[in-house]
């Protein structure tokens, strides 16, 4: 019989992932325009980081930043401060993102889905006023977007990347195709993937750190990692903590929005 039939599950798959020799990786999940969870919890991580000593210390954001909280263009102004080049800070994309993106493209189609999944927070927090927003059709929310979102803003959210990998762990936004290598993932099952990822169970190669849907709690699985935690209304945004093959959670207090 071997080892690995002796041990429970949750502790074999532990065994099995290993960050990059030397780094110690921090990945935080979607946040929603809550700059007071995002400050609160970056504090948590200094602390935790100061307190495991000094490493190769690295930062992973999964994507939505924007959309539903109050302060989406304060959100992004900090990951655009916290981008210092390199793999140092990695910055995802996310659904809502891409949502943002063609909608200043012009596409009206996306503008309708912008609004329904949060959109008038975010032109809110760019200085739009809430009667100008509740009066524009799709044409009409296109036309904020384009006049109130700075293009530097606009550029800085076309640069981000589809996914990472750091050691056994990849890290994207809403999951991957099962089946597909992960070098091969289509970006839009990347961002938007949902219900054929949640419900696989067999190996998709790495553990796959998340975000996208939503759960009360973290969900940890032999091959995957959800750490989206509502943030925006439950109040509990999540960090995944990995060094060497030990893993760990960092959290903001629970009380709701």
């Amino acid at each position: 019989m071997a080892i690995r039939d002796l041990l429970p599950l949750s502790r074999w798959a532990r065994r099995r992932h290993a960050a990059p020799l030397g780094q110690r990786w921090y990945a935080i999940g979607d946040i929603h325009g809550r700059l007071d969870l995002l400050n609160e919890l970056i504090r948590a991580i200094d602390r935790d980081d100061e307190q495991r000593g000094v490493t190769d210390t690295r930062l992973l954001f999964l994507g939505d930043y924007i959309d539903r909280g109050p302060d989406s263009r304060a959100v992004v102004e900090l990951m655009m401060k916290l981008d210092i080049g390199a793999d140092q800070v990695v910055f995802l994309s996310g659904n809502h993102e891409e949502v943002l993106l063609a909608t200043a493209d012009g596409n009206r189609r996306a503008a309708a889905l912008f609004h329904k999944m949060g959109g008038r927070e975010t032109l809110l927090s760019y200085g739009v006023s809430a009667q100008d927003y509740d009066y524009a059709d799709a044409s009409g929310i296109v036309d904020l977007v384009r006049a109130n979102i700075p293009t530097a803003h606009l550029d800085w959210l076309t640069r981000l990347r589809t996914a990472y990998r750091a050691g056994d762990y990849f890290f994207a936004h809403a999951g991957v195709r099962p089946g597909i290598p992960l070098d091969d993932q289509a970006a839009s099952d990347l961002r938007w993937i949902r219900r054929e990822f949640l419900s696989h169970p067999a190996s998709h190669g790495a553990m796959v750190v998340h975000g996208h849907s939503v759960t009360a709690a973290i969900d940890e699985r032999p091959n995957r990692i959800g750490i989206d935690t509502g943030a925006y209304a439950s109040g509990c945004l999540t960090a995944l903590g990995i060094e060497g093959e030990d893993r760990w959670y960092l959290q903001t207090g629970t009380t709701p929005a």
